[in-house]
């Protein structure tokens, strides 16, 4: 669990690390055969921006609270959550994956907007690594769970479903 606690503390740093990055880029970009800005006018970037930002923070944020501590670091008493995770395994990861395009965009520059999408498969890729452990630590309980409730989507929850 400590060792856990620590993996997150430093993916938290990695985090804080990209979002510098893309300040940095924003006054220094790269020089690639890309348009520094995008070709509207930058208030419909803003609004792009919260359109992504707002659902993104507020998934992040319900996702956060239904976790409780266990969302800082694995507690040993933890049981399965419910609430948002009723009727998604990962809503703090679609939330958070989410803002990298949300930033891209609200500094209006087409590279970081596309540079972005990388994230999507990163983030796909850790959620299925954190399911491993999931297991391990809920057995039968949480492969159950996983019958029941995508692993993205908000949808129904049920028995049958197994999609994930």
């Amino acid at each position: 669990y400590e060792r856990c606690g620590k993996y997150r503390l430093i993916s938290m740093i990695f985090y804080t690390l990209v979002f510098i990055n893309y300040i940095v880029y924003f006054f220094y970009p790269l020089p690639i055969p890309l348009p520094r800005y995008f070709p509207w006018d930058y208030w419909i970037s803003f609004v792009i921006f919260l359109i992504i930002f707002i659902p993104g923070m507020t998934l992040m944020g319900i996702g956060m609270k239904d976790s409780g501590k266990e969302g800082e670091a694995p507690q040993k008493d933890t049981v399965m959550f419910g609430g948002i995770y009723d009727k998604m395994r990962h809503p703090q990861a679609v939330g958070e994956v989410n803002l990298f395009l949300a930033l891209g965009i609200l500094f209006n520059s087409p590279f970081l907007a596309i540079f972005s999408l990388v994230w999507y498969p990163v983030y796909y890729l850790f959620c299925k690594i954190e399911e491993r452990d999931l297991l391990l630590r809920f057995g039968e309980q949480y492969a159950e769970y996983k019958k029941r409730v995508g692993m993205f989507p908000i949808r129904r929850s049920t028995k049958e479903s197994t999609v994930e």
